[in-house]
């Protein structure tokens, strides 16, 4: 039975496995998912003669919104207490594994694992697992090579894991599809992580100065009381705040924000801005004929916006409003690149990347 595993945010595993579902089949690979309601985890079985490797090769995890990461499954290995290392070299040797593939292992552990001693242990456990498999010939020796997978230990508990492997370029750059963020204590709001998560997502690391630095202009709409505000003067951009809710005094003492008291949804700059970002909670479709019309009108280049899904038919709402994004620049003739991403930091919304390539 071929299958990958798809993480996503607990409690979005049919969205997640629906979408897969779909994205399979518009590159030929048909299959369907098992979830594992509030784990996180879904397992998305190929009915087809293609393998996980022929999925992976089509469709890429930057397409996916739901899918945070995901990874090729050989199996699942029991784990005894006596020799954990020698069962998962048993096993991967069961499975014809070869060792030229990978020069990496990663011990992941699900995002709602409470089990501190399995915590510890998966932290521990990566020294000794690493050595057995490369004296078993099952990894690499050097484990600084560049290799075309990486193996993936998932432990579900100290008895069960979960075994396949990844590919590189084609996997979260962050561990189990998490970027690893702290809330400065000078933030406005919990929020302000969304904004950062979004770049570090979206946005190449290698040109974060191309797209945030330069002393661009941006506008936040619904901003108060600030939390996106306060990423965008962090990078040292001017910024016109709309709401007509009160911003924290301490970020208007920066000289780089000016307030302006206007519904978000209505107002539109006199000149043309570098960035739009807006965490208006309001009906999703409101918010993306919104963002089509800032880039139809250009009055920004990039733009970053969340979209608060309702609580039933969360994916069919997604689709609805990619929809009204798709038709909506194309019959503005724009040629954009448009992303999406259930971040680790939204809840029950999705956040949406749009940068005018024209």
């Amino acid at each position: 039975m071929q299958q990958v595993l798809l993480i996503c945010r607990p409690g979005f595993e049919a969205e997640a496995g629906q979408e897969m579902t779909d994205q399979a089949a518009a590159v030929g690979v048909f299959g369907y998912f098992q979830p594992v309601r509030n784990s996180g985890l879904v397992r998305f079985t190929i009915g087809s003669e293609q393998s996980p490797e022929a999925l992976m090769g089509r469709l890429s995890i930057d397409e996916l919104v739901f899918v945070r990461d995901w990874f090729a499954i050989l199996g699942d290995c029991p784990l005894p207490t006596q020799d954990r290392v020698g069962a998962v070299v048993d096993f991967l040797r069961d499975q014809g594994w070869d060792g030229k593939h990978c020069a990496r292992v990663e011990v992941r552990l699900s995002e709602t694992n409470e089990d501190r001693d399995l915590g510890n242990f998966a932290r521990k456990w990566v020294s000794p697992l690493s050595k057995g498999l490369r004296g078993a010939g099952l990894l690499q020796t050097d484990a600084g090579v560049e290799a075309r997978a990486r193996l993936e230990i998932l432990l579900i508990d100290f008895g069960h894991a979960v075994v396949g492997y990844s590919l590189s370029g084609n996997r979260s750059p962050f561990e189990g599809g998490v970027p690893r963020l702290r809330l400065s204590a000078a933030a406005p709001s919990r929020s302000a992580l969304k904004l950062e998560e979004a770049w570090k997502v979206f946005l190449p690391r290698e040109r974060w100065l191309d797209y945030l630095g330069g002393g661009k202009k941006a506008v936040d709409l619904g901003a108060a009381p600030g939390g996106w505000t306060w990423q965008l003067v962090n990078q040292g951009m001017m910024v016109m705040a709309v709401d007509n809710g009160p911003m924290q005094p301490e970020l208007m003492a920066s000289g780089h924000v000016e307030h302006v008291e206007a519904d978000g949804y209505a107002w539109r700059p006199k000149r043309a801005v570098d960035w739009m970002v807006c965490d208006i909670v309001d009906k999703p479709r409101r918010t993306a004929r919104l963002a089509v019309d800032w880039m139809a009108g250009k009055y920004c280049r990039y733009t970053v916006f969340n979209l608060k899904l309702p609580m039933k038919k969360r994916y069919e709402e997604w689709l609805v409003c990619r929809e009204i994004l798709l038709e909506g620049l194309q019959e503005a003739g724009l040629n954009v690149n448009l992303r999406a991403r259930h971040l680790y930091h939204d809840r029950e919304e999705i956040t949406c990347f749009i940068e005018r390539l024209d």
